[in-house]
């Protein structure tokens, strides 16, 4: 071989060599880690190709190129789809924690209590990133979007009292809609079912609503939604103070003036019957009382500091009692103010 021959092939080997050296640090250039500290969630509807989901990542600022980092996927990778789900990327990951972590949706216990109404929730909710607030009230206010959905009734207005409380799996950004759907249906497997179906329902829940926030003992559920039969079956007012924490969408002591100077359809002081709609999501618990209310003559009660509640047939005892739970506020409070 010439010598101009030879040094022409070194040459052409040796620009062969630089290109892909040069190739190489650029395809290494780009599967580095985006600088910053970035973090979002995504969400994925359903499963998706990771090609895709390395495009939406590349989108958002959390890869430098979704082509290179696909390529690196497709042989490096075990899995090339995306499950359903909710993840939490960030910048200054490398591609195979962005992978690992499109591996595994996010899962996220959130409890949604007993005593609580749609707004309180709707906190909860918006804090845990799983919705906004405002979506979550907003649809609840639309029962018929969600009637397909369940084979019980739902009312006209709103769902309040239909959302069943308990501790759900809502990752972020769920949504709304999702997570009334799983309440809707966890209503209709935990109390729409085992309850036989009752023909009363939107009464039952709401005599259970105020069952609910008024006792802290279950023994003495029963006995409460007794009370509130009787004083119905007899005309008297409900009066009571949660219905009106209720329409004032605030839980707290209530004034003696409130009593009568919230005007308000849930100031059962003011108005005859039980409320407009249930004022929170009862336990299973709190239903079977209502479904099946103590028989007796007592027309009051009154919680005692405690816990539990004192109930009289009159109300001179119901008086009686008022004050002992005054006398023991007193000395509860002198004692611990030592």
């Amino acid at each position: 071989m010439k010598p101009r021959t030879r040094k022409a092939i070194l040459a052409g080997l040796g620009l062969v060599i630089a290109a892909a050296a040069g190739v190489f640090y650029w395809l290494t250039v780009e599967l580095e880690p985006v600088p910053g500290s970035k973090k979002v969630f995504v969400r994925y509807e359903k499963a998706i190709p990771v090609s895709v989901a390395l495009a939406d990542l590349e989108k958002r600022k959390i890869l430098r190129n979704a082509t290179i980092a696909g390529w690196w996927a497709r042989f490096n990778w075990r899995s090339q789809q995306v499950p359903a789900g909710t993840y939490e990327v960030s910048q200054g990951s490398a591609l195979r924690t962005l992978l690992t972590t499109l591996a595994k949706p996010i899962r996220q216990m959130v409890r949604l209590p007993e005593t609580n109404w749609v707004r309180r929730n709707a906190r909860l909710l918006e804090k845990a990133n799983v919705c906004s607030a405002e979506a979550y009230v907003r649809l609840t206010k639309q029962p018929a979007q969600f009637q397909s959905s369940v084979s019980f009734p739902l009312p006209k207005d709103s769902l309040e009292g239909y959302l069943y409380p308990d501790t759900y799996d809502l990752p972020p950004l769920l949504g709304a809609e999702g997570v009334i759907r799983r309440q809707l249906r966890n209503f209709e497997r935990r109390v729409w079912v085992p309850l036989g179906r009752p023909k009363n329902l939107h009464r039952l829940v709401t005599v259970a609503s105020l069952v609910e926030l008024e006792v802290k003992l279950d023994p003495e559920r029963k006995v409460v939604a007794g009370v509130i039969e009787n004083r119905l079956r007899k005309g008297m007012r409900l009066q009571i103070d949660a219905a009106i924490n209720y329409g004032i969408q605030k839980w707290r002591p209530l004034l003696r003036s409130e009593y009568k100077s919230i005007v308000s359809p849930y100031n059962l002081y003011l108005n005859d019957g039980l409320p407009p709609t249930p004022i929170c999501s009862p336990s299973v618990v709190s239903l079977r009382a209502a479904m099946a209310p103590a028989r007796h003559n007592y027309l009051y009660y009154v919680a005692m500091p405690d816990g539990h509640s004192e109930f009289a047939e009159d109300l001179a005892m119901h008086e009686n009692n008022f004050r002992r739970r005054k006398r023991e506020q007193a000395a509860l409070l002198k004692e611990t103010s030592r």
